[in-house]
């Protein structure tokens, strides 16, 4: 795995490590940790890796985390105790989705409307537009899951995301290099191939 060249590129190793569930990669970025690291922003992502990998990637995470140094101390406003958040959620729903949410949100109802709903109100209002890390950070995390999970469909939605809440299309390129030896070089250049076609129709911001 290459060594990335910035706290972002890292954030992507760790969480897409845990996405694959590659636990010594996972051990591997944790050991690498420059001074000042890991802070908030590697917790909020382990937070966010239940999302796409479900809950027992995550507690095996924290295992590995924990024998390899831990993820440093908690800060006083870290610990929320939120419930479930719609109306935070609706708000970054549909800045992702801007004007395909009508129909998103109405195939997720269509599937089962509790779960339309746990997407509005714990995902994206409980998890992904959580304080200590930005919503453009949180959608390039997504977008080297949804890679290496290969959900093209998805990728597409998020890479779109992604360059909607502030990142550049570099930022979508760094990550997936980042995380190449992670996702597979088939799919990441499939992904790459993807974000290259979004971001060409994706007005700049």
């Amino acid at each position: 795995m290459g060594a990335p060249h910035s706290k972002l590129e890292r954030l992507a190793q760790l969480f897409t490590a845990i996405v694959v569930g590659d636990w010594p990669a996972l051990r591997e970025v944790r050991l690498a940790a420059p001074p000042g690291e890991p802070d908030r922003g590697w917790r909020e992502a382990l937070l966010q890796a239940h999302v796409f990998a479900g809950f027992p990637r995550v507690v095996e995470a924290l295992d590995v985390l924990e024998e390899a140094g831990g993820l440093g101390p908690l800060g006083r406003d870290e610990a929320l105790a939120e419930a479930e958040q719609p109306e935070r959620g609706r708000e970054l729903f549909e800045r992702i989705y801007a004007e395909h949410a009508p129909r998103v949100r109405a195939f997720l109802e269509r599937g089962h409307p509790d779960f339309a709903r746990w997407i509005e109100g714990h995902a994206y209002g409980r998890i992904l537009s959580r304080p200590g890390l930005g919503a453009a950070e949180r959608e390039l995390l997504a977008v080297c899951a949804l890679a290496a999970l290969a959900q093209e469909r998805q990728l597409v939605s998020h890479v779109r995301g992604a360059l909607r809440c502030g990142a550049s299309a570099a930022d979508v390129k760094a990550v997936l290099g980042a995380c190449r030896a992670l996702i597979g070089p088939e799919r990441c250049d499939a992904a790459l191939r993807i974000a290259q076609r979004v971001a060409a129709r994706e007005p700049q911001r």
